[in-house]
C-alpha cells in the first residue's frame, strides 16, 4: 500500500509528491491547518496568524506615519518656495497664492496611493490638513506670528484672512480625504474643481477677464470657461491616475459625461454672486460634491 502526498511550495508555486510515506511535520513548508481541533492547546494556528496581523498592523502604522511626515514636509516647502519667489520678486504675490491654491491640494490628493492599504491609513492622511488647520487657527488669531504663510495665502496680508477662505480651504481637503478617500471618484473630483478648476479660473480672469458675466461683474466668461475647461481636464486626469493605480474601475465613456456635468455645475456655482454669503472654497467643493455623489452614487 502506498500513500501519497501533497503540499504547495511557497516559492515555487509547484506540487511535489512523496509515493512511500509522509515527511515529518517538521519538513512541511507550510503547514497544514486544520479546521478543527480535539486539542486546542496543541493546535496554534490562530496564534500564528495574530502575530502575523500584528506585524502587518505595525508595518502600516510605520508606513502611515512616514507618508505623513513626507506629506507635511513637502507641503511645507511648497509653501516656502513661492513664499521665496514672492519676496525675491520673481512672482506676483497674487500669482503665488493661487498656484500654492491649486497646487497644494491636488499634490495631497496625488500623495494618497503612499499610504497604505489599512482603514486607518485615511486618518494619518487627514493628519496634515488638521495640522494646517492649527496653524492657521492660532496664526489667525494672533497667537503667533508667521508672515511667510501670511503673505502666502492670504489676499491683503491681513492674519485674520487665514481664518476665512485658507482654513475652509484645508477642511475641506480634510473631509474628502476621511469621507471618500481612494476608493471614490467623488472627493477626487470634488478637489479638482476646487483646486485646479477655481485656481485656474482666477489666474486667467485677472488677467484676461475684461467681459464679465451680467448677473456678477465680478466675474468674467474668460474666467468661468476656464474653470470648466481646467476642472473636467483635472478632474479625468485624476480619476485615470487613480484608475491606473487599480483603485477605481470606472466606464470612461460613462464618466467623460458626468464630468463634464460635474464641472459645469461647480462653474455655476463659482460664477454666483454669493462671495459676500459663501467663500468659494465652501460653496465649490459642497457643489461638486453633491453633483458627484449624486451622479456616481457613491
Amino acid at each position: 500500500m502506498s500513500l501519497s502526498l501533497s503540499f504547495t511550495h511557497p516559492i515555487l508555486s509547484r506540487h511535489v509528491y512523496s509515493a512511500v510515506f509522509p515527511p515529518p511535520r517538521f519538513l512541511f513548508l507550510s503547514p497544514h491547518i486544520p479546521t478543527t481541533s480535539r486539542f486546542p492547546i496543541l493546535y496554534r494556528g490562530p496564534q500564528r496568524a495574530t502575530a502575523l496581523s500584528a506585524t502587518a498592523a505595525t508595518a502600516s502604522i510605520f508606513r502611515d506615519t512616514a507618508a505623513s511626515a513626507s506629506v507635511f514636509a513637502g507641503a511645507y516647502a511648497l509653501v516656502f518656495t513661492f513664499d521665496i519667489l514672492t519676496q525675491k520678486e520673481l512672482i506676483q504675490q497674487n500669482l503665488s497664492r493661487k498656484l500654492v491654491h491649486i497646487l497644494s491640494g491636488l499634490l495631497f490628493a496625488i500623495s494618497w496611493p503612499i499610504f497604505s492599504n489599512a482603514d486607518e491609513a485615511r486618518y494619518f492622511a487627514s493628519l496634515v490638513p488638521l495640522i494646517n488647520c492649527l496653524r492657521l487657527v492660532v496664526h489667525g488669531l494672533s497667537l503667533s506670528d508667521d508672515q511667510s504663510l501670511i503673505k502666502s495665502v492670504t489676499r491683503e496680508g491681513n492674519p485674520k484672512e487665514l481664518l476665512r477662505g485658507p482654513l475652509y480651504y484645508v477642511a475641506m481637503l480634510m473631509l474628502c480625504a476621511l469621507v471618500f478617500w481612494r476608493e471614490s471618484p467623488v472627493g477626487v473630483i470634488c478637489l479638482a474643481n476646487m483646486c485646479g478648476g477655481d485656481g485656474v479660473a482666477d489666474i486667467i480672469g485677472r488677467k484676461y477677464g475684461s467681459s464679465k458675466i451680467p448677473y456678477n461683474q465680478s466675474k468674467s466668461w474668460v474666467g468661468s470657461i476656464s474653470m470648466f475647461v481646467s476642472g473636467f481636464i483635472i478632474s479625468i486626469g485624476m480619476l485615470y491616475y487613480y484608475s491606473a493605480l487599480g483603485y477605481l474601475q470606472l466606464d470612461w465613456g460613462y464618466t467623460m459625461h458626468r464630468v463634464a456635468l460635474i464641472s459645469l455645475v461647480a462653474t455655476v456655482v463659482e460664477s454666483l454672486p454669493i462671495t459676500m454669503l459663501i467663500d468659494d472654497n465652501i460653496s465649490v467643493p459642497l457643489a461638486s460634491m453633491l453633483a458627484a455623489y449624486l451622479t456616481f452614487g457613491h
